[in-house]
Formats: structure tokens, C-alpha cells, sequence
């Protein structure tokens, strides 16, 4: 018997299922929200309400976002022709804070990881091609993290796109990334030169 009510149990349980969050965490965070006020405790509850309700992935592109489409997609200014594919929306938010890249993005929610169960039909591909067969894009950026399953997602949307639109010119991001890392880790200066040396695939 743990010696605590259970709907203290019971926000632990839920608090340790968080990432990085153990049972010691989770009972600390757990007595901070007891000591608080309800109407502060409140907050908590109504802003993890909040993103769940207002928070969607945008219809073209796949980001979190509050409008479809997002920000970006609607954006007059930016360069609709030249697409910047990533696993994630943080890789999206990384490579944005540089200010150096005009164009649109796709979001693939993964990457291909066979050892994971994660395979093409899991990611967001056939909507990428959807995107392709419009005929407005001429550039298509591989943002795929440089790892082995990053390249090899990388690899099998390049095979992808030159089989059926050749005319579209596949570049990746420049090896400025080190080879393991992550695109949401790197940083401004890294993406930079990353995006601006990008390299013909």
C-alpha cells in the first residue's frame, strides 16, 4: 500500500507516464500542484485541454497547428514551389528559427524504421505525392535527420519522386549536420549552412 489517496496515486501514475518523468518526479510535481491555489493548479488542467482541443496537423503540410491550413502554407510570400521534407514538426520549428528558408515544408510524423514497425503507409508520403502530382513544386528539400533511418527515408522518397516526376529537382540539407544528430538540436549557425549549402541528391 502506497499510504496516498488514490486520486494522488492516480495523478502520480499519470505524471510518470510523461517522458523523463519517474515516480520521484512525479510525486514532486504531484505536491507542487497540491500546494498551489486551485485556480493556478486550473491552468494546468484547462492549457493541456487547450492543445488538445485547438491543436490539429495542417491539411497540406502536417504540422501542429491552430488554422488549416497553418501559417506557413497560407503565407503569400513564401515560395510554394520549393518543399522542405521533415520528420517532425520540431525538425520544421529548428530549421524556421535560422530566418533563411522561403519555402514550404511536409511533415512525415516518423520516419521509415522497420526495427520500430514504422513503414512508409505509417508516415505521410502519399499525401507528399499528392502534393507532387499538383505539378507546382520544383525542389523538394530532404530535411530527414542524418541517421540511418533519416537516410534511408531520405533515400526511398528520392527513388520515389524519380520514378514518377522526374522533373523535380531532390536535394538534401548539407552534411554541416553531424552525422547521428538531430535537426531540433542543432544549432541556427548549423541549420544555416545547412540550408544554404544543401546538395543535389
Amino acid at each position: 500500500m502506497s499510504g496516498y489517496t488514490q486520486s494522488i496515486q492516480n495523478l502520480m501514475n499519470e505524471l510518470s507516464r510523461l517522458p523523463g518523468i519517474g515516480m520521484r518526479s512525479a510525486e514532486r510535481i504531484a505536491f507542487h500542484l497540491l500546494k498551489q491555489s486551485p485556480q493556478e493548479a486550473m491552468k494546468l488542467a484547462e492549457a493541456i485541454r487547450e492543445v488538445k482541443t485547438r491543436i490539429r496537423h495542417c491539411g497540406i503540410c502536417y504540422t501542429l497547428t491552430e488554422q488549416d491550413p497553418c501559417e506557413i502554407c497560407a503565407s503569400p510570400s513564401r515560395d510554394q514551389s520549393l518543399v522542405c521534407v521533415v520528420e517532425q514538426p520540431k525538425d520544421l520549428l529548428a530549421l524556421e528559427s535560422t530566418g533563411l528558408y522561403n519555402g514550404v515544408y511536409h511533415v512525415l510524423l516518423g520516419r521509415i524504421a522497420p526495427l520500430e514497425e514504422s513503414h512508409p503507409q505509417d508516415l505521410t508520403i502519399d499525401a507528399l505525392v499528392k502534393r507532387l502530382e499538383e505539378g507546382k513544386i520544383r525542389e523538394v528539400i530532404m530535411g530527414t535527420n542524418p541517421t540511418v533511418d533519416g537516410d534511408g527515408t531520405a533515400l526511398y522518397i528520392q527513388n520515389l519522386i524519380a520514378q514518377k516526376f522526374g522533373h523535380i529537382q531532390v536535394t538534401r540539407l548539407a552534411r554541416g549536420l553531424p552525422a547521428g544528430s538531430s535537426i531540433e538540436y542543432a544549432n541556427k549557425n548549423i541549420l544555416a549552412d545547412a540550408i544554404s549549402g544543401r546538395q543535389k541528391m
